[in-house]
């Protein structure tokens, strides 16, 4: 029975209109084949607990009414949860456009906001109890039959034969089926088709972190190195870092110091798409697209992941994106250099806000580790809320009470600059915010998310005007990700666009930048705005201050890393899969590299970034002067790290 719900669930999935128009019918025989040894690799482990019970269960029992009715029920409960299963599949797939995955492991850890946004989004009573009816018929058709077998008498030879048989079996699954085999097709929808949601999500579980050395196309690691510190090549001062495997280097910035308040805002699933000034003809973004006029506007710039984690890590370290999941959910991730350790050693009150509760992704946990002071949901006063959902509360009350933040630190040191990164939720499903600020009724669409998205944005800046901190403040808008970018095995390039907009009406000149500009070069060229003179780590460049030669981005998912540079696009995945395509619309013989070099430099990139870290070589330690370096001492008024 779960073989059959399981090529069920797969038929209905291969005849969505959006999988049809792209599934190759060449690839349908391969698709379902393979399929079927995802379901029954599956079912051997599916069955393996009742094999050993019928195995072991004394005769005396089996045959009472008792057993043969937990037997019915089981079945029953059973065929529930197929059902259950192949219509979760089918949201799944509406979401993210694939099987379960290391998605759905990641959210598996947060049942709270997971079910409560699953509750807020669908019918859940309704379809559940609908559920109930086929999987209630075909426990009725099965029922004679279990009744009668369940009682079947068993030698205990033939107990421990099968028994052995089915370990035997499932150990078999784990050596010989492997979750790659399915990816055979160049179509990621066959891919996706060809297996089974159960398997995958076992299969996702195990591969949480994925090794690049072990998986991914590598080079010798002082040439990939030295790879990245050409590309990185620092215009002034130089290396200073006592481990010639890092990229620590000294940035000179050309003039002193401009002591601005910094407010980097990550918007969730903001995606450029949305935006009038790309060209959207909804109207959704009015305040949005009258900050592109009247800031710095990096038009052509990519997220690098996926997931709102992935966003937080691109901004907090630029870093390019290790496969597997986020360094901000992985162990060992604190005291790293960081956005925030720059402002802290600069003197600067340095927070982290967001509208829903911080132990989420493991937000709070990672900040607070790495010089930020984190504020979440728990710290918003109850009077404030007006509205809020199982994410956190709107965007409204985030922002008033970064307001709030902002205000207290000045009044407790007048002198001392702030660094606020806030990070929004209520463009996210189930897009409900606050009655009568926009057209659009709460909760009936993604538009009308973004739509309330931008008036709070709009609010907060009007605000924040009246404020005698505001003409000495920097704000930089951008977004933690694009949105629908998620779940499949390649990267739709459209869907990882995102806005950057830094506006400082009196320090900043507006003007449009073109240049391909990477989610990881925000920190930097941030810094490079402010003209500090610091030690970095970063893998990211100060855009205003490089050469447009190197423009490059990087985009991916949880094990497809994306290399983006001149019109081409490098795509590595794992058992050291490369390929390259050429950007749409790109004119045959595009870019001044090779694709050989292109490929090299991918390579590079993504594995001296999966390196540093893994060797603990982006540790936030000292900024002293390479000629005083003998050995990690202090800075002042901190403990060695």
């Amino acid at each position: 029975m779960f073989v059959v719900t399981s090529a069920v669930t797969r038929a209905a999935l291969a005849l969505r209109p959006d999988v049809a128009a792209s599934a190759p019918l060449a690839d349908l025989p391969r698709i379902f084949g393979t399929g079927l040894v995802f379901d029954l690799a599956f079912a051997a482990w599916l069955l393996m607990p009742f094999v050993l019970w019928l195995a072991i269960v004394p005769q005396r029992f089996a045959r009472t009414r008792l057993h043969r009715a937990l037997t019915v029920a089981g079945f029953l409960a059973m065929m529930y949860g197929f059902v259950v299963l192949g219509v979760a599949e089918w949201l799944f797939w509406d979401e993210f456009s694939g099987r379960f995955n290391f998605i759905a492991v990641d959210y598996l850890l947060y049942t709270h906001e997971v079910l409560g946004n699953i509750w807020q989004s669908y019918p859940v009573g309704r379809i559940l109890l609908a559920l109930l009816l086929p999987a209630g018929a075909l426990a009725w058709i099965a029922a004679p039959t279990l009744w009668r077998t369940s009682a079947a008498p068993l030698g205990w030879r033939s107990g421990v034969l099968m028994a052995a048989a089915s370990i035997a079996l499932v150990f078999g699954t784990m050596r010989f089926v492997d979750s790659d085999a399915r990816n055979f097709s160049a179509d990621d929808s066959a891919n996706e088709l060809a297996g089974n949601g159960a398997y995958e999500f076992f299969a996702a579980n195990r591969r949480n972190e994925l090794n690049f050395e072990r998986n991914y196309a590598t080079l010798p690691i002082g040439e990939a190195m030295t790879i990245v510190r050409d590309a990185l090549n620092p215009a002034a001062g130089g290396w200073t870092g006592l481990d010639p495997r890092g990229v620590e280097r000294h940035v000179a910035a050309p003039g002193p110091e401009r002591r601005l308040n910094v407010v980097l805002v990550s918007a969730e699933s903001l995606g450029a798409e949305f935006l009038g000034a790309y060209g959207d003809a909804r109207g959704l973004t009015p305040n949005l697209d009258r900050l592109a006029r009247e800031s710095l506007w990096f038009s052509n710039m990519y997220a690098t992941g996926n997931r709102t984690v992935r966003g937080l890590e691109a901004l907090a370290l630029a870093l390019p994106p290790t496969p597997g999941q986020s360094i901000v959910r992985r162990p060992r991730n604190e005291k790293l250099f960081s956005l925030g350790s720059v402002f802290d050693d600069k003197g600067y009150g340095v927070m982290f806000v967001y509208g829903g509760y911080g132990y989420f992704d493991n937000m709070s946990a990672f900040f607070d580790a790495n010089d930020y002071r984190s504020v979440d949901r728990g710290a918003i006063p109850s009077a404030r809320i007006e509205f809020e959902n199982i994410w956190g509360v709107a965007d409204e009350h985030l922002f008033a009470q970064v307001i709030d933040e902002i205000d207290r630190e000045k009044a407790a040191h007048p002198d001392r600059p702030v660094f606020v990164h806030a990070l929004t939720t209520s463009n996210h499903r189930p897009y409900t915010y606050p009655p009568g600020r926009i057209d659009i009724p709460s909760g009936t669409s993604r538009e009308g998310a973004v739509k309330y998205t931008d008036y709070a944005i709009g609010r907060f800046i009007d605000v924040a005007r009246a404020k005698p901190w505001f003409d000495d403040t920097l704000f930089v808008i951008t977004a933690d990700h694009g949105a629908s970018a998620r779940g499949t095995s390649q990267i739709p390039l459209a869907k990882y666009a995102i806005p950057a907009f830094f506006y400082a009406p009196r320090h900043v000149a507006a003007r449009r930048v073109d240049r391909l500009v990477s989610q990881i070069d925000i920190a930097p060229t941030l810094l490079g705005l402010l003209d500090f003179s610091y030690y970095s780590k970063f893998f990211g460049r100060d855009v205003l201050h490089s050469p447009p030669e190197g423009d490059r981005a990087f985009v991916a998912n949880y094990q497809t890393l994306g290399y983006l540079r001149d019109q081409r696009m490098v795509v590595l995945q794992p058992k050291r899969k490369v390929e390259i395509t050429r950007i749409a619309g790109a004119l045959p013989g595009a870019g001044g590299e090779s694709d050989a070099t292109l490929v090299r430099q991918a390579i590079a990139f993504y594995q001296s970034a999966s390196h540093v870290f893994g060797a603990g070589l982006q540790g936030d330690e000292e900024q002293t002067p390479p000629e005083q370096r003998i050995a990690p001492v202090a800075r002042a008024g901190r403990m060695p790290r």
